[in-house]
């Protein structure tokens, strides 16, 4: 189910919570994203899984799906300057490759630009001195987007993996408290400690230990978003609060853990490192079908993360939402930013 909030504009920000249900942006022309991460070289399906040289993870079978993205703004009665907007835009993961091959530009738009954020998310900044009342204003963006099943390790390679001995700067955006998913608390611990002291096989059973837990003791249900402390408690949820409780006690585990959002769902990724001592991202689908280090979806990620310092918001972000202001000169009533992301084919 997709949930949003309502949203409001003029000078306050536009805040979508999605729930349950990187890169060079040319500035007259198509191009490639690229954001660093594991090797996407996809491996072949059908190989023999327990091959030595097969990789830890591999993507397959990928599916191209185009997508619109941007904002139309209608300023009815309002003359309106200093307008200012952002939206975020999907980037490269190993499992995911995108492509610009149009953009629509009304020449009163002044500027515009890609602005990159701390966790991989990349902002599209639009900024226009004016907008006269009557006029509509669009940038328009089509991207190409083919998103790839992620295929996990054998259990051979699973049980090599470890939780990492040290966390990077990097890793420190998917440990801690984030919005909605408070490691501290008392209970959340409390389930950490728990099935720290269960017996496991290896790290990687380790990890999903937690995963069935959450999956066995918090029920699926549609409803308004909770925090992870909430659905612990109320032992109910949908994939927000189901994701979050997870990635919650993952963190106690001494386990990076974040969130993936797709149009209409989340999921989350959790951190091992291999006996090399290279980290790499698995996937999990804690709500819905059991997938544990693979995922079998085709939807495009739309980002990854749930704490981003958003220059719009004074307040850690747990998602990268839209945003749009602007001054009114004079003129009747308010002007409509419509922000834009649909499915074209």
């Amino acid at each position: 189910m997709d949930r949003m909030s309502t949203v409001s504009f003029g000078l306050k920000q536009a805040l979508i919570s999605l729930c349950c249900v990187t890169v060079a942006l040319g500035l007259a022309s198509p191009s490639v994203y690229a954001q660093a991460g594991l090797d996407p070289d996809a491996g072949d399906p059908a190989a023999d899984e327990a091959g030595a040289d097969r990789p830890l993870l591999e993507y397959a079978d990928g599916q191209t799906q185009t997508w619109q993205i941007g904002l139309r703004l209608e300023t009815r009665g309002a003359n309106c300057v200093n307008i200012q907007a952002t939206f975020p835009v999907p980037v490269e993961w190993p499992e995911q490759k995108v492509r610009l091959v149009d953009q629509q530009v009304d020449p009163l738009v002044s500027n515009w630009g890609p602005r990159d954020l701390a966790g991989g998310v990349r902002q599209v900044r639009v900024l226009m001195d004016r907008a006269p009342a009557g006029s509509e204003v669009a940038l328009l963006l089509t991207f190409e987007i083919e998103r790839s099943r992620i295929l996990g390790p054998t259990p051979e390679q699973a049980a090599e993996l470890r939780i990492p001995k040290r966390i990077d700067r990097e890793l420190r955006l998917a440990m801690g408290n984030s919005p909605y998913i408070q490691t501290t608390d008392a209970r959340i611990r409390a389930v950490a400690r728990e099935i720290a002291a269960m017996e496991a096989e290896n790290d990687w059973h380790r990890v999903e230990l937690a995963y069935d837990w959450v999956r066995d003791n918090v029920t699926y249900t549609e409803g308004p978003i909770k925090a992870a402390d909430e659905a612990l408690r109320d032992g109910t949820g949908d994939c927000e609060e189901l994701t979050s409780l997870f990635i919650a006690i993952c963190r106690n585990l001494r386990v990076p853990a974040r969130m993936v959002w797709i149009p209409g769902h989340c999921y989350p990724e959790f951190y091992l490192e291999d006996a090399e001592g290279n980290g790499h991202w698995f996937p999990c689908q804690v709500a819905g079908t059991r997938q544990f280090g693979k995922m079998d979806e085709y939807r495009p990620v739309l980002q990854k993360g749930d704490r981003f310092k958003v220059p719009e918001h004074s307040a850690p972000q747990r998602y990268v939402s839209e945003f749009f202001t602007c001054n009114k000169l004079r003129g009747n009533g308010d002007p409509q930013p419509v922000f834009i992301r649909e499915l074209v084919e």
